[in-house]
């Protein structure tokens, strides 16, 4: 496996988000659905290769909630296995880096609490959550010791 691969989305929108983001040093392509995205880079489980994925903004302070709706889908999203088997990731929001380790939010508290947040910066996730049976996962993202 070659994790200084990057393999770009098969969807192509996502690509060219992408794409966009990171040539413009983060000042274009910075939005969806009018609200702010960063790029989530991880690393593909199956691959070992490199994967960006851009996501909804979601700060919980100086912490990033990671929202795994796939719209609703009735699947989770192929980046949420990603994070499961490394959670060692790249966070680009708009001009800033960060290296970060992202778990996965089992305590049910801390879930509610998170999925409020994330519901205030993007509300369609609450329609994605009634639209399946499968409960969304979140992670939230700590900032990586040197």
């Amino acid at each position: 496996m070659n994790i200084e691969k990057y393999i770009p989305s098969p969807k192509k929108y996502v690509a060219d988000q992408v794409d966009l983001y990171e040539n413009s040093g983060g000042t274009k392509g910075i939005t969806m659905s009018g609200l702010p995205v960063i790029i989530v880079t991880h690393i593909g489980i199956k691959t070992g290769a490199i994967r960006k994925t851009p996501l909804m903004t979601v700060l919980d302070g100086n912490k990033y909630v990671l929202v795994a709706s796939q719209g609703g889908a009735p699947k989770n999203p192929l980046w949420y296995y990603n994070l499961k088997n490394n959670p060692d990731i790249k966070i680009q929001d708009k001009q800033s880096i960060f290296y970060m380790k992202a778990r996965e939010i089992c305590n049910q508290e801390e879930r509610a609490r998170l999925w409020d947040i994330a519901v205030k910066a993007y509300p369609p996730y609450e329609d994605y959550q009634n639209k399946t049976k499968r409960i969304i996962p979140l992670f939230i993202t700590e900032h990586k010791k040197n």
